[in-house]
């Protein structure tokens, strides 16, 4: 049994969604979890009615959710090739959800209602998918998530109650295996114990493969994307990438760590955990190799993989007694950037001095000011770069630093960090 994770772009149109529905067939044989996200751009249109919600333009947002039904309405039309009236049905049923959050009075914190409205965009391309691969002769059954993905109610940020969700996705997709080789349902999404739907926050949907994948034991997990593999660097910034074809989990989860725009940490843990193998393959080109990350006990030889934060600031915090900055005052400044949530990307401490690397967070940021202005003195300079380089060269540090400044540097074996301007 396998695990395959679409993203939106991959049912942004009615062609790419007849590409994947092919790639399927490819494995219509096998026991397969298809797990796909809203269609490209829908949720950036359902975050447009949710805020238009909270600003009390119950027309406006009605409006705005009017246009999105229509959309998939005609999304399905065309991809189907006729009305299916089972199919208008379940997309009305699911549109309803929404419409009766839109007539409550809104009463609630913003972040419920966000998971209430934004969470319809997956079930809405499952739904249209499921009926697609019916059409075209791929047995499927389709699962409505929240069913099966048991969690707390934070809402947006969402934790998995682990033991129920075990028991009933076992129950489930068992149940559907029996008669049907193909499974098709939703990321990013579950539900409480009240049956309020909760999201499970950035890079939801692939840890939702990934912990189907851990509880089905399965052969190996898939996340499909648009491009070709996993690179040492953002292509956008830098313009001669490197393919990365085997990757660790262990380095996947340091590129992460220090900003890489890769697979989530939370994603590699249920994975890792059981030893399931994690691919990322092109669905523009299924043949291409892509990346195949896994425990590897054997060396693998890595290129420079680089890493680009952008928008940075560097603080300098100074003891205005010419008090060491020891263990006393680092827990108290430590404490105080935790409780204005601030994460550190890179810090560095002197005999009287704390510096410190963080996004350029203006609104946290100014909250922290206060609190440490109080007692100690703070310097900082803007706009800055944090960059990190694994597995570095002094050949690509010359050729990426040129005509930089380095305000800050820290190296160890494997890993060098610079904040340049």
């Amino acid at each position: 049994m396998k695990v395959f994770k679409f993203g939106g772009a991959s049912i942004e149109t009615v062609e790419r969604a007849k590409n994947i529905a092919s790639l399927i067939q490819d494995f219509a044989n096998e026991k397969l979890i298809v797990v796909i996200s809203a269609k490209g751009k829908t949720t950036n249109a359902l975050e447009k009615i949710v805020n238009a919600y909270a600003k009390s333009d119950v027309v406006e947002a009605k409006k705005l959710f009017a246009e999105l039904e229509n959309d998939h309405k005609q999304y399905a039309f065309d991809l189907l090739g006729f009305r299916s009236e089972p199919l208008e049905q379940k997309l009305n049923e699911l549109c309803t959800e929404v419409e009766w959050v839109l007539g409550e009075n809104y009463d609630k914190p913003f972040d419920y209602y966000y998971d209430q409205i934004v969470s319809v965009g997956e079930l809405l391309s499952t739904s249209i998918i499921a009926a697609y691969l019916n059409q075209i002769g791929i047995s499927t059954s389709w699962i409505d998530v929240r069913d099966i993905m048991k969690t707390d109610d934070v809402y947006r940020d969402a934790g998995i109650q682990w033991e129920k969700t075990e028991k009933l996705a076992k129950d489930a997709f068992n149940k559907e295996f029996a008669t049907k080789n193909i499974v098709v349902t939703q990321g990013y999404i579950g539900s409480t114990d009240d049956n309020a739907t909760a999201t499970l926050g950035r890079e939801g949907s692939d840890y939702s493969a990934a912990v189907f994948a851990n509880i089905m034991d399965a052969e190996s997990a898939t996340i499909w994307k648009d491009v070709p593999s996993l690179l040492n660097a953002d292509p956008k910034i830098f313009p001669n990438t490197i393919a990365i074809e085997e990757i660790t989990f262990h380095e996947v989860i340091e590129m992460a760590y220090y900003g890489a725009q890769v697979i989530h940490p939370k994603t590699i843990k249920p994975l890792q955990n059981k030893n399931i193998p994690l691919y990322v393959k092109c669905f523009l080109d299924k043949n291409l190799k892509g990346t195949l990350i896994h425990n590897s006990t054997k060396p693998i030889q890595y290129p420079p993989i680089m890493v680009l934060k952008m928008n940075q600031i560097l603080l300098q915090v100074n003891t205005r007694d010419y008090s060491f900055m020891t263990e006393d005052n680092l827990s108290k400044v430590y404490e105080l950037f935790h409780d204005c949530k601030i994460k550190i990307n890179l810090i560095q401490n002197a005999a009287i001095s704390f510096v410190a690397c963080v996004d350029s967070n203006l609104d946290r940021l100014e909250d922290l000011l206060k609190v440490l202005e109080k007692d100690y003195d703070v310097k900082r300079n803007e706009n800055l770069y944090l960059f990190t380089v694994r597995h570095y060269t002094q050949e690509v540090l010359d050729q990426e630093l040129k005509n930089r400044t380095i305000l800050l540097e820290q190296k160890t074996r494997h890993t060098i960090q610079m904040v340049v301007q």
